[in-house]
């Protein structure tokens, strides 16, 4: 289901926000929705040379049509503890290496969302959806 948030943005509601705590202090506690998550790990792919884009299912291709930024697309993450497993579905572009680039998404993914979450990132498995031509 599509719906708006309060900045306007289109969200896909069938991402639920599951949190997770990631400090507890006697002040108050923080916590971190998955969709944030979602979105460092879609960002970080995509500073990835070779990386053409995310691929989504439809909900996000509507989503994109209707004029909203989904930076979640292609992203799923499983919170557990302290932990976040990552799956991404990706477009590459032509002339690139499979191999090379996607240990490079899986090392940059990692890296961005241990940085600035503090959680483990035990995998981040990558799925190549299609090779396009640089735009």
């Amino acid at each position: 289901m599509l719906s708006k948030n309060e900045g306007g943005s289109i969200v896909n509601k069938e991402l639920e926000q599951e949190e997770i705590v990631v400090e507890k202090k006697s002040i108050g506690e923080v916590k971190i929705a998955s969709e944030v998550v979602a979105v460092i790990a879609g960002l970080a792919a995509n500073e990835v040379e070779g990386v053409h884009s995310m691929a989504g299912n439809l909900t996000n291709e509507i989503i994109g049509k209707l004029g909203g930024k989904n930076m979640s697309k292609g992203v799923k993450v499983i919170l557990s503890g302290d932990t976040v497993h990552v799956d991404m579905t990706i477009n590459m572009m032509y002339g690139y290496s499979i191999p090379k680039v996607s240990k490079q998404v899986q090392e940059k993914v990692s890296q961005q969302i241990e940085n600035m979450t503090g959680l483990v990132v035990p995998e981040v498995n990558v799925r190549i959806a299609g090779v396009n031509l640089e735009d």
